[in-house]
């Protein structure tokens, strides 16, 4: 299975998506959508989604906070806001302590982290951002592949306001 990563669209779906993600099965999204952001990427993919900050009533309304699912016998655990190792939110950590997923996903930072968490024994994976909106300089999409382990990661990046059609 291969999958795409992205958080922190903010209303807009980068051009690059539709490229770099093209033989992906599914795209998990880290929040901040914007409005009809779901609705766009749904046209392209299966789409697994939580609401960021950002968000309005409209995206709440129809995804989560906070998502955990099972892909390929790993479970993961996503949502906008939760940190990295070490520096997790108080909420996330108990999750992570008490659901043990081999895969972490949030967004929220803007910036570009994928490490190991040894303490916990998952893949924490923090695309960046991926719209125009916020500090960032550069936007950036992740893809990777899953059977018995995450293999085959790439990231894309390019310039943030470049990114529309």
């Amino acid at each position: 299975m291969k999958i795409g990563v992205l958080s922190d669209t903010h209303g807009t779906v980068p051009k690059q998506v539709y490229d770099f993600f093209m033989d992906c099965d599914e795209l998990w999204h880290a929040g901040d959508l914007g409005v009809g952001v779901l609705d766009e990427l749904k046209k392209f993919k299966p789409v697994v989604a939580v609401y960021g900050n950002m968000d309005g009533y409209d995206v709440r309304g129809i995804i989560p906070e906070t998502q955990f699912f099972t892909r390929e016998n790993h479970k993961i655990l996503m949502t906008h806001i939760g940190g990295h190792p070490k520096r997790f939110e108080a909420k996330i950590l108990h999750a992570i302590e008490s659901l043990k997923p081999n895969i972490f996903v949030c967004g929220h930072s803007h910036i570009l982290r994928i490490m190991y968490d040894a303490a916990h024994e998952m893949l924490c994976i923090n695309p960046g951002a991926a719209g125009r909106s916020g500090f960032h300089k550069v936007s950036t999409l992740v893809r990777f592949s899953l059977d018995e382990q995450p293999h085959d990661l790439e990231i894309l990046d390019f310039p943030k306001f470049e990114s529309l059609i």
